[in-house]
């Protein structure tokens, strides 16, 4: 594996369609389902990630919020070697689960884990598609903490630059692939 230069990361971001005024007006959606569909470009982000988070050392397992970061968290816990931990939205799961509410910009939603997936002291490493602000994201740190999990970092394919996510996970290495604006 090698670190992309500056050309790839272009290529792989050539592959994010922007969708304006989805799923609400102001709002622009950032569609990741042509890189996905790129097998060489999706092998290539993959890649890319796991090069990205070397710097965390080993870790145990991947934790990935539904629902595209089931599919970056997934094929990055295969490069790793680990296993992989889904974080569901509520009532996906059967129970026991652990879960955590938290708020977001027009509501709250909740994450859940099947419980005894996250072992006490195991390094895990928060992964999914998108930064935005960040609430989603310091949820799934807070679920794996409150299991007994040692979060060592969150890696995304794509940060969106000015909305604060970074700041919701202050503390934390964070890295992303790409970064573009809101």
């Amino acid at each position: 594996m090698t670190t992309p230069d500056a050309r790839e990361l272009d290529g792989l971001g050539a592959l994010v369609r922007a969708v304006p005024d989805y799923p609400t007006p102001g709002v622009t959606f950032r569609d990741i389902t042509p890189l996905l569909a790129d097998a060489v470009a999706f092998n290539g982000a993959v890649d890319s990630l796991a090069d990205l988070v070397a710097h965390h050392g080993p870790v145990d397992t991947v934790a990935g919020m539904e629902a595209r970061g089931f599919v970056l968290g997934a094929a990055l816990a295969v490069r790793l070697g680990v296993g992989f931990v889904p974080l569901r939205k509520a009532g996906k799961l059967p129970p026991p689960v652990e879960s955590v509410t938290y708020d977001l910009e027009y509501g709250s939603a909740t994450l859940e884990v099947r419980t005894g997936t996250v072992s006490p002291g195991s390094r895990v490493l928060i992964v999914d598609d998108v930064l935005a602000t960040g609430g989603t994201a310091a949820a799934a740190v807070s679920l794996v903490g409150a299991c007994g999990g040692d979060v060592v970092g969150a890696a995304f394919l794509l940060e969106l630059d000015g909305l604060g996510g970074r700041d919701a996970l202050s503390g934390l290495v964070v890295d992303s692939l790409l970064t573009v604006g809101s």
